[in-house]
């Protein structure tokens, strides 16, 4: 027997710890992911988890005197099928075919034992070793039944985990003299099995004692259909995915030509509110200036008035505040006084000398007057900086 060397402290150690920690988490996640699968098929419905391959389900042969029952063990329990003869040896062809449909007769085979053919012990160990379990039990089994190791095929299923570190554990036999019996009482159907189990108190035990070398592993007839609806599931994911992004990106370009239409809207009303500003500005401006001053209309009816028949005008002109007349009259210098005392215009004056018309034998004048705004005027100026509020 070979003797294990023990490492030095502090490097295998703690190497060693982190392996058996690895291991205990792998051997949790697998667990986790196993019942998680489980859970989430649940909610599907039985025939869409058989077109899956998601539902377990599994042809039991349960060899008898003369006959061999089969029966379908799926999640709703064991159900009988049929009963077929024991078959004869050397046949070729599959007995299996003639009494099941052709959907049952491709399900895996297994080979059901009677419960006192094996032996079962119930064992607690640690759980360090629950990734290594198969091994660890193979060498519990000269101590814990008669048979040696190489006498007899033996498996293992977990009963619970205690939560202290321990898990408990039961320990299934079956003498390989008693297995080979059974199988030769199958003839043809022996190397079409897939395993062997244990009959229960509630069915089959869920532990699988064939040899490896004679284990067949049956090819599953939904695999194909599988593969295609899964290849489909992915195409129209894929599909799916990119008309998402499709639709995202007309979404964005809808938007983006929303945004700029509405730009190009709120431009073009800002230009109209600027040009509306500054014709309101020009309006006011022009009112100031009208109101400022007497209409000309006003100064030339006030001129007809107040001018005699003797004087003729030449130019009647308004230059800002100022009124310009140039004419003839032969009563050039009473003008100033038939002009003074107008509500129109202030200080009326001869501007420069009187010449005389040697044709019409009048005087030639040029008379300038100042402008009086009118009542209303004298309220505009403090207006203005309120109508450029506005404007602004």
């Amino acid at each position: 027997m070979m003797s294990a060397t023990p490492a030095p402290s502090g490097e295998a150690a703690p190497g060693r710890r982190a392996w058996r920690l690895d291991g205990r988490f792998a051997a949790r996640l697998r667990g986790f992911l196993s019942w998680w699968g489980a859970a989430l098929a649940a909610w599907l419905p039985r025939r869409v988890r058989e077109l899956f391959g998601l539902a377990s389900r599994r042809l039991l042969l349960s060899p008898h005197d003369t006959d061999i029952a089969l029966q379908l063990h799926d999640a709703d329990g064991v159900r009988e099928l049929a009963r077929l003869p024991r078959p004869a040896q050397g046949a070729d062809d599959d007995p299996l075919a003639a009494v099941l449909a052709p959907r049952s007769a491709e399900l895996s085979r297994w080979l059901v034992l009677p419960a006192r053919m094996g032996l079962r012990r119930r064992m607690t160990l640690p759980e360090a070793a629950a990734d290594r379990l198969h091994d660890v039990l193979g060498f519990e089994i000269d101590r814990q039944t008669p048979f040696a190791a190489a006498d007899v095929r033996y498996d293992h299923r977990v009963l619970g985990r205690r939560g202290d570190g321990q898990i408990d554990v039961e320990l299934v036999v079956v003498p390989r003299a008693a297995i080979d019996t059974q199988l030769a009482a199958l003839g043809p159907l022996a190397p079409t099995l897939a395993g062997i189990d244990l009959d229960g108190e509630n069915g089959p035990l869920g532990v699988n004692l064939i040899d490896d070398a004679r284990r067949r592993r049956r090819e599953d007839p939904q695999r194909r259909v599988q593969w295609l609806l899964a290849a489909i599931a992915l195409m129209l994911t894929a599909f799916g995915l990119w008309q998402m992004r499709e639709n995202r990106s007309a979404a964005a370009d809808a938007l983006e030509a929303r945004v700029a239409s509405e730009a190009k809207r709120a431009r073009a009303a800002t230009v109209q509110r600027q040009q509306l500003t500054d014709l309101r500005e020009g309006m006011a401006f022009l009112a100031a200036q009208r109101a400022a001053r007497p209409m000309t209309v006003a100064v030339l009816d006030e001129l007809a008035q107040r001018l005699p028949d003797s004087t003729s005008l030449e130019k009647a002109a308004i230059e800002g505040d100022r009124v310009l007349l140039i004419g003839l009259s032969t009563e050039a210098s009473a003008l100033v006084g038939q002009l003074s005392g107008s509500p129109l215009w202030r200080a009326p004056a001869l501007a420069g000398a009187l010449q005389n018309d040697p044709r019409t034998r009048a005087d030639r004048f040029t008379l300038t007057a100042e402008l009086v705004p009118p009542p209303t005027a004298a309220a505009s100026p403090p207006q203005e900086p309120a109508r450029a509020n506005d404007a602004r």
